[in-house]
């Protein structure tokens, strides 16, 4: 891979606001004993979104199984399961009157079913208590169990999002514990199982994929039964995690959603900032909608 360009370009930099509503929505998960992708995975939009009172909940506690090579998650021994995080959880998602939530999770693979009981119980006690709330869970592979899956599915999320996060070529390196046909498996027995769910993934790009690295992967997942397609840029957490090889611009992210879409793919969402969970719930309304 080239070696990582110092500086990051004009268009990568995004506001962190600290404002009051920043701040509350801050205090209210804290002190909830939640965990949020958006602190836990430096996600750049997360002034943005805690703005506007929106987070991307982490469950199954806040320490991954894995040591993928991309991702700032911290890596060890994972803590014990938190029995208040479903009620804890909802909780939360009606006091921010959330019209959309993301449930995301770090790998659990020291759990005979990854934490998918965690899942379908939190996706039951949201529905519960904020039945208008349309929700999207974003999973790990699960080790390919279909019983984690059934579990998982069988709460009836809006959305089933599991990110193949680069292509073929490059998987290997980047996620060294994963695997790219499972992935693509558990999308496809997602999308075939529950035809009528929205089936969702996302990959990063800047990695030092090609172009046609891109075709390939953009065509695997929509064989898989992929319909919402997301494509950000890779951003290099720390020095010891995966270098940058390319800062992509946005001119080239419009050329990549527009390759997606004469593929196939009814929704595409492509820019620099785009992470698998931004403005998801403005996605979801539109394909709703349709």
């Amino acid at each position: 891979m080239k070696e990582q360009t110092a500086k990051k370009p004009a268009w990568l930099k995004q506001h962190i606001c600290n404002d009051e509503t920043y701040q509350n929505v801050r205090n209210l998960v804290k002190g909830l004993r939640l965990h949020t992708v958006c602190e836990s995975a430096n996600c750049p939009n997360i002034g943005e979104c805690f703005g506007h009172k929106t987070a991307t909940f982490l469950i199954l506690g806040g320490v991954c199984t894995r040591a993928c090579r991309y991702c700032a998650v911290p890596k060890g021994k994972p803590e014990a399961l938190d029995p208040m995080e479903p009620k804890n959880l909802a909780e939360a998602t009606a006091h921010l009157g959330l019209k959309h939530i993301v449930i995301t999770s770090v790998t659990r693979d020291d759990l005979q079913y990854g934490g998918a009981e965690q899942f379908a119980a939190c996706i039951e006690e949201v529905r519960r208590i904020s039945p208008d709330t349309t929700i999207e869970i974003l999973t790990p592979d699960f080790k390919g169990s279909l019983t984690a899956m059934n579990i998982v599915l069988n709460a009836n999320p809006t959305v089933f999002n599991h990110n193949i996060e680069t292509v073929r070529r490059l998987f290997p390196e980047i996620r060294p514990i994963g695997d790219y046909q499972q992935s693509l498996d558990v999308l496809r027995y997602a999308a075939t199982s529950h035809p009528h769910m929205l089936i969702k993934s996302g990959i990063m790009v800047g990695l030092g994929e090609t172009l046609q690295d891109l075709k390939e992967t953009f065509a695997d997942l929509r064989q898989a039964g992929v319909t919402i397609l997301t494509i950000g840029q890779y951003l290099q957490p720390s020095p010891h995690h995966v270098p940058v090889a390319e800062y992509v611009t946005p001119e080239k992210f419009d050329g990549y959603r527009e390759l997606a879409e004469d593929m196939g793919f009814p929704h595409v969402v492509s820019g620099p900032l785009v992470r698998s969970s931004y403005r998801a719930g403005i996605t979801v309304s539109q394909c709703l909608a349709h």
